[in-house]
């Protein structure tokens, strides 16, 4: 098998940005290194700390106020923009959201995305905390150790969440099926977010079954397209005749390895755009090299957000699947991970993108073809039952 070479921008080389959502499993980051220049003179701020620290009644940390007045800028740019995806890093928060870039994280096994009233679980990883716990898809998470996490951002409850393996945590749940929150205590473990899953599934009678292959895709982690690439060159070589690709939860992550997952069955052309105020315009196009097209199915729902909203829209737009589900969740926004000499980092929105036809899914987000939703509170699941008889379709007419 070949390897993909990293994707370039036409205008520059592709830096390592993210469009992930802020998922308390499935975070992803690229860094670079910003570098500040002061002048001679203290700014506001520098000035505001060096008062406190001199005169305030009791004895402060000079590194808590910085990080204070970083999170303050952030959030002004929040307030003001509308800008939902920039935060602030401290050093701790940092080194776990480079830990779930990698896959591996200590937590509850949980994706989720964030909602007014708390999170959203997007998926339950097998073997976790969670599993065990018999949390479900659709559980709405509304308080973490008795705390209200109704309003707060997505990166804070998480990191509540999160912790040292073996330390206790309790959250509280309203099932997705409705009926009372209920109170569930976790201990947090060592938790491995495999970004890639598949296997094979027979559908159709007797007599005129077809093999397909069915993958599931959880997070644009860092080596995510290799993972997939081989998983469904693997499940072709065992007879697949068609790929149902499950997107459903996906919150994101990586730029390139949205591209370099989009060359897996985009042979050329454009596969995302992006403007930035500091870099300008940029395409970034798929690199060859793709697997000989089959009928392909892509489920999605409202959890399917940024990175994999890139690859579902890039999949319809060149006619390569069938979407299947309810509209994605509609980010439109690039953000990077910009180191601080000082300590920790800011998650910056330093740009927009539109899909390969120049659509923005602001909003909107993007469209299935067939619309199918999963009940969480049935056994099967509708939405992936609809997509292998949308598959098997394609295969008997083809």
């Amino acid at each position: 098998m070949s390897t993909p070479k990293a994707p370039r921008a036409k205008g520059g080389f592709l830096r390592g940005i993210l469009i992930g959502l802020a998922l308390g499993a499935v975070a992803a980051v690229g860094v670079a290194l910003a570098v500040s220049a002061f002048d001679d003179e203290p700014t506001l701020a520098e000035q505001a700390r060096e008062v406190i620290e001199a005169n305030y009644f009791r004895e402060v940390d000079p590194q808590a106020l910085e990080g204070a007045s970083v999170e303050a800028m952030v959030k002004e740019l929040r307030r003001r923009y509308d800008d939902r995806f920039s935060h602030y890093f401290g050093p701790k928060a940092l080194e776990e959201l480079n830990a779930a870039t990698s896959g591996q994280f200590s937590g509850v096994g949980l994706t989720v995305s964030e909602v007014p009233r708390g999170l959203r679980v997007a998926s339950v990883l097998p073997n976790s905390p969670a599993s065990r716990a018999d949390l479900r898809r659709g559980d709405l998470i509304v308080a973490v150790d008795g705390e209200s996490i109704e309003g707060t951002p997505a990166e804070v409850s998480t990191a509540r969440i999160k912790g040292r393996p073996g330390t206790a945590v309790e959250i509280t749940v309203e099932p997705a099926g409705g009926g009372g929150a209920r109170d569930i205590p976790l201990r947090r473990a060592e938790v491995r977010v495999p970004a890639v899953d598949g296997e094979i599934r027979r559908i159709g009678p007797p007599g005129d079954r077809h093999d397909v292959a069915y993958v599931r895709f959880a997070t644009f982690s860092e080596g995510a397209h290799g993972e997939l690439r081989e998983t469904i060159e693997r499940l072709y070589q065992e007879g697949a005749e068609g790929l149902v690709l499950d997107l459903r939860g996906n919150g994101g992550g990586l730029l390139n390895e949205a591209v370099l997952s989009a060359g897996t069955f985009v042979e050329d052309g454009v596969v995302v755009s992006t403007s930035a105020r500091a870099s300008g315009d940029q395409d970034y196009e798929a690199q060859g090299d793709a697997l000989d097209p089959r009928p392909t199915v892509v489920l999605v729902n409202r959890d399917t957000a940024s990175a994999a909203e890139i690859l579902a829209a890039a999949l319809e737009d060149y006619g390569l699947a069938t979407l299947i589900g309810t509209r994605t969740y509609g980010k439109n926004t690039v953000q990077e991970i910009l180191r601080l000499p000082a300590g920790g980092a800011l998650d910056l929105t330093i740009g927009e993108y539109v899909t390969s036809e120049g659509e923005s899914l602001a909003d909107s987000g993007v469209q299935p073809d067939v619309k199918a939703k999963d009940d969480p509170d049935t056994v099967p699941d509708e939405g992936l039952d609809r997509a292998l008889d949308q598959l098997r379709s394609l295969l008997d007419e083809g």
